[in-house]
């Protein structure tokens, strides 16, 4: 496992995965892109994307989550990104590794809910 910086083994919350749909912005730019969130926690998101990324780039992020116990939540963020595989994989595909570095406290909210969902 390559972690990139990341200290895998000592994570700040717990991880779960999910196949929620994301659609993804640079900062500076009003087109968006779809991408696809793998696995998610209180602090970020692990995404496969059509493009890489570059560590310490921000982009704007709308993720869409759907679960059988929740309504649909739209939550609006920025995100950094704090690592990235830099190799297109064999699905054509790229991933990394982003956390939450503005999200408005409703969508935190409506987040943690969810967690609390899969934990059970």
């Amino acid at each position: 496992m390559i972690s990139h910086g990341v200290d895998f083994e000592r994570r700040r919350y717990p991880r779960f995965l999910v196949d929620f749909p994301v659609e993804y912005w640079a900062v500076d730019k009003a087109r968006s892109r779809p991408a696809q969130a793998i696995d998610i926690s209180e602090g970020g998101l692990l995404l496969q994307l059509p493009e890489p990324l570059e560590v310490g780039q921000v982009v704007g992020l709308t993720l869409f989550i759907t679960s059988p116990s929740l309504d649909a939540i739209e939550a609006l963020a920025q995100v950094q990104v704090v690592w990235h595989n830099g190799h297109l994989r064999k699905d054509g595909l790229y991933r990394a590794g982003v956390k939450f570095v503005g999200i408005s406290p409703e969508d935190m909210d409506k987040l943690k809910n969810l967690l609390n969902t899969l934990t059970e």
